[in-house]
């Protein structure tokens, strides 16, 4: 299975991390960092200029540095077929 990955940032100290996405929607993401039994999720939602998205890990803010517009336009590309919806 391909997880997809996003890359992430730390506020704090300004490193950069590759996470696993478990979903991603316009509205909210929600992510995996580390592996095994210390991994923790984290949701990440749209600052106020939904320039970017922003959460908290263990009292550290990371950072998607992506805006909603391209957030959305990732998940049209990725599945064309999801909003093409209509009843048969």
């Amino acid at each position: 299975m391909n997880d997809e990955k996003i890359t992430v940032r730390i506020t704090e100290t300004g490193q950069t991390m590759d996470v696993v996405v478990l979903s991603k929607r316009a509205d909210r993401i929600e992510v995996v960092i580390g592996a095994g039994v210390h991994n923790v999720r984290c949701e990440l939602t749209p600052t106020r200029s939904g320039q970017a998205y922003a959460g908290s890990v263990k009292g550290r803010e990371i950072v998607y540095e992506r805006s909603r517009e391209q957030v959305q336009h990732d998940i049209d590309r990725l599945n064309p077929t999801l909003n093409k919806g209509g009843r048969r």
